[in-house]
């Protein structure tokens, strides 16, 4: 490892960074001064102010010979995209919504339908500056033992304040197919043939993703880029994407709206604000309809507790947040969706295929090279039972049975022996004892189970 180097200005916000990271108090849990998030469970309130990040936003530069983009750790997906898209470039992974940082979804995770050819955000990372617990500012690279452990540490080895990621070459447009298939068992045979052979009825694919509606109705939509020229649709208007795999069965959008296609409606999640009734969409502002806008009414939501009020008091019923994306191998998707649809009143369900792109092994976060995964997404709430995360822990059982894992930005129940055992913990407890001996950032365990 060595000292990194960096522009002026951003030497300067890392400095305001350290200041900061120095100014808290021992003992007082370390947080960022963050205007928005993408995590969802709950969060013990910081006892001291949050570190100064606000210098830490921006695109450092993008070298389009090279292919690369050094960012900084709170730049987000949105702002990198609009630097590199007129270049005709493009991150090798965009998570799906516009505020997703880079130093978040290489800290946590991210997919998205380039993951079947390009794997995780963290794989095409070239180096890194961390801010570790230590205070300092290290850069690490492939091979260094920070640089693995890193991704799914949650900010609790560090915090990533520059990252010089690889980009690869975009078309103008993506010309899509919404491939229809009656039965979960052919869809993943499906998968299996595309991620094996990158084409599909002699037509390349560039992009996999699908939605699964029912039992016997679900859909894969493949992406291709295409110069051609002509009309393209719109998604951000009246017409609501997911909507579209019903209607229709071939579509083009731009290169950019085809990366942003599931912001607008937070998926399909903006039903809940009744975003998506076409009066109520009349009159909800073009600019905020935006995944970050719905969170922050999520936020306010769950701080007052508008929800649980609605309606009469004899109809109201508790509910259990289930938020979840879970990692499931291929040859067990079909069996892990029949049992989710079977048991968990939650529709439609993403999926998103991945296989990494190398033969790198990510100990805190421990997928097989070589093997593809289906990331199944899922996004609401249910009757609750009267125990705690009761249909949550169901699923993590059912996602233990199927040989997966579960992303952690949401509510995680796991006891803490099976917690380390699914999720790297020896690895893990000799990088905690290295790069932030003194306890100054929060364990992981505390952080992404018990709420710290």
């Amino acid at each position: 490892m060595q000292r990194s180097r960096a522009p002026e200005s951003h030497q300067e916000a890392v400095r305001r960074l350290q200041a900061s990271y120095r100014a808290v108090p021992d003992g007082v849990p370390v947080r960022l001064a963050k205007r928005t998030s993408n995590l969802f469970r709950a969060r013990t309130p910081p006892g001291a102010p949050g570190l100064d990040v606000s210098g830490l936003t921006g695109v450092l530069h993008v070298d389009p010979e090279a292919r690369t983009a050094d960012v900084a750790g709170m730049c987000t997906y949105e702002h990198l995209v609009a630097a590199t898209l007129p270049l005709g470039l493009a991150p090798l992974v965009v998570p799906q919504l516009k505020t997703i940082t880079l130093g978040g979804a290489v800290s946590g995770l991210g997919i998205e339908s380039t993951s079947f050819r390009n794997g995780l955000p963290h794989e095409s990372v070239l180096e890194l500056d961390v801010l570790t617990g230590t205070g300092e500012i290290v850069t690490t690279k492939p091979g260094d033992d920070l640089f693995t452990g890193f991704p799914n540490s949650y900010g609790t080895l560090g915090y990533a304040t520059r990252l010089r990621i690889e980009l690869e070459p975009v078309r103008p447009a993506v010309a899509l197919r919404h491939v229809r298939f009656d039965d979960l068992g052919s869809l993943c045979a499906a998968v299996e043939r595309i991620v094996d052979e990158r084409v599909w009825d002699g037509e390349r694919v560039d992009y996999l993703d699908g939605v699964v509606f029912t039992a016997t109705e679900a859909y894969l939509t493949l992406g291709a880029q295409t110069d051609r020229s002509g009309p393209t649709s719109d998604y951000t208007g009246r017409q609501i994407y997911y909507r579209s795999l019903r209607q229709r069965s071939t579509d083009t959008l731009t290169i950019h709206d085809y990366l942003w296609r599931w912001d607008t409606d937070w998926f399909w999640c903006s039903r809940a604000f009744g975003a998506q009734h076409p009066i109520v969409r009349r009159l909800w502002p073009r600019r905020l309809r935006r995944s970050d806008v719905y969170w922050r009414l999520v936020a306010l939501d769950r701080r007052f507790g508008i929800s649980e009020r609605r309606g009469p008091p004899q109809e109201r019923v508790v509910q259990e947040r289930v938020v979840q994306d879970v990692e499931i191998p291929l040859d067990h998707t079909a069996e892990f969706l029949h049992w989710f649809l079977d048991h968990v009143p939650i529709e439609p369900v993403w999926l998103c295929p991945l296989r990494l792109r190398g033969e790198d092994r990510w100990p805190l976060y421990p997928l097989e090279p070589g093997r593809t995964y289906v990331n199944v997404g899922f996004w609401s709430a249910v009757p609750a039972s009267g125990v705690e995360g009761a249909a949550n822990r169901e699923i993590e059982a059912a996602v233990t049975a199927c040989g997966g894992h579960k992303s952690l930005y949401s509510d995680t129940f796991y006891a803490r022996e099976e917690f380390d055992r699914r999720y790297g913990g020896s690895t893990y407890a000799a990088l905690k004892e290295r790069y932030d001996p003194d306890g100054r950032l929060l364990d992981r365990y505390a952080k992404v189970v018990r709420g710290r």
